[in-house]
C-alpha cells in the first residue's frame, strides 16, 4: 500500500489519518497473466492501480478483431471511466498481459475518500485530466499521422513497455498488421 500512498503524495501531501483511511478503502489483488479484470457487458466497479505487471484495455469489433485502446504498467491507473461513473455496462475489456499485482478501489470507497479527503478528489481530477490529454493526443495521431509516425509516438509514450509487449499487441494499438509493423521497424533500422 505504501507505493499507492507515495503515488498520491507526488501530487499533494497526505497526513497519517488520510493515509490510514486510504489503506482501509483499497484492496490489493494478484492477477494471473491473461486474466480479465473487466469484460464487455459488465459494469466497471474499480479504479485499478498497477503495482507490478502490465494491462491492456481493448474493444472487440463486430468481426471479432481486437483493438487496443491503452496500455498501463507500474504506477499507472486503468479503468473504464465511463462505465465506472455511469454504472453502465462497459464496451471494453481489461486484461493482464503479464502476471500482475494491483490495488483496487471500488466506486463507493472512492466517493467516500473524495468526501473525507478532499485533496484526493483534486488528485484524481489531475489523473483523469492527464488520461484525457493522452486520449486526445492518441486521437490526433490516428487521424493525422502516418503509421511510422504513430509507431515512433508509441515508442516515446510507452518506451518502458515496447520490449514487454508482443508485436501483435503493438500493431493492434497502432491500427496496423503485425507484418506492416515489422516493415516499419525494418525501414527504421535501415536508416
Amino acid at each position: 500500500m505504501q507505493r499507492l500512498i507515495d503515488h498520491f503524495q507526488q501530487y499533494l501531501p497526505l497526513n497519517d489519518e488520510e493515509k490510514e483511511l486510504i489503506i482501509t478503502r483499497a484492496r490489493p489483488r494478484k492477477i494471473r497473466r491473461r486474466q480479465m479484470i473487466l469484460q464487455e457487458g459488465f459494469v466497471c466497479k474499480h479504479y485499478s492501480f498497477v503495482l507490478e505487471g502490465c494491462f491492456r484495455m481493448f474493444a472487440v469489433d463486430q468481426k471479432g478483431v481486437e483493438h487496443n485502446v491503452e496500455f498501463v504498467a507500474e504506477n499507472g491507473w486503468i479503468s473504464d471511466i465511463g462505465s465506472f461513473h455511469a454504472q453502465k455496462p462497459s464496451q471494453l475489456f481489461i486484461e493482464a498481459i503479464e502476471a500482475s499485482e494491483i490495488i483496487q478501489i471500488e466506486q463507493q470507497d472512492l466517493y467516500h475518500l473524495y468526501i473525507n479527503i478532499p485533496k484526493l478528489d483534486r488528485i484524481f481530477k489531475v489523473i483523469i485530466e492527464n488520461k484525457f490529454i493522452e486520449l486526445q493526443n492518441r486521437m490526433l495521431q490516428n487521424i493525422s499521422a502516418t503509421a511510422q509516425q504513430r509507431y515512433l509516438h508509441f515508442l516515446a509514450q510507452y518506451q518502458h513497455l515496447a520490449t514487454r509487449l508482443p508485436n501483435t499487441q503493438i500493431a493492434s494499438y497502432l491500427g496496423i498488421t503485425p507484418e506492416f509493423l515489422s516493415k516499419i521497424r525494418k525501414d527504421l533500422s535501415d536508416h
